[in-house]
């Protein structure tokens, strides 16, 4: 199986290719829009800022290559978020695969913003891939968030309740960090690489 991780531009790359390599994967970290488009599962990362992360795939060319892919796609952090309409953060428009603008969190005397460290998830609708991780916990490091939709599969809350895992079609996100998520964390991949996603 070929696995394409996307060049958006963020940091920290090496943990979601090493996290993927622990899966027995051999993932090709790329810009080509010809590799993401032939790959059998398609990885979107992102660490960073919203805006600056659509600059990126604005200049190799991968914004409309990435709406149009029919194999499944994970966004993981920024990268789920980058699926959305837009978001607050730059008020940027976003790739428009799901619907939602992500707004940011809340910050009071009891919650910091960033959302940074551990937090469960809460399943709200039955899906292959994610039917085994209601109630884990998972590492979060964001400050802006995806609202409740049609789309959301599982829910955590910071303050307010957002959304941690979404899905559309083809195109899965998780808001968490499932590369240093430990076991959970490997299990969402394995379920993305291994499960037939329908």
């Amino acid at each position: 199986m070929s696995i394409a991780v996307v060049n958006s531009g963020g940091a920290n790359i090496s943990s979601v290719l090493h996290a993927l390599r622990r899966q027995g994967a051999e993932p090709v970290f790329t810009d080509d829009a010809s590799v993401i488009r032939s790959a059998d599962r398609v990885i979107l990362p992102g660490v960073g800022a919203a805006g600056h992360a659509m600059e990126v795939l604005g200049e190799h060319d991968l914004i409309e290559a990435l709406r149009n892919l029919t194999q499944p796609v994970l966004g993981i952090c920024l990268g789920m978020q980058l699926l959305f309409d837009s978001s607050e953060e730059d008020d940027v428009q976003l790739l428009g695969i799901i619907p939602g603008r992500l707004l940011k969190l809340e910050k009071t005397a009891e919650l910091r913003v960033p959302h940074m460290g551990w937090n469960t998830i809460t399943s709200q609708r039955a899906d292959s891939l994610t039917d085994r991780l209601n109630r884990k916990w998972f590492y979060f490091v964001h400050s802006f968030a995806a609202p409740v939709g049609e789309c959301t599969l599982a829910t955590s809350q910071h303050g307010s309740t957002f959304s941690a895992i979404v899905r559309k079609d083809n195109f899965y996100g998780a808001q968490f960090h499932p590369e240093r998520s430990a076991s959970a964390g490997a299990g969402l991949l394995r379920g993305f690489l291994e499960t037939p996603l329908q």
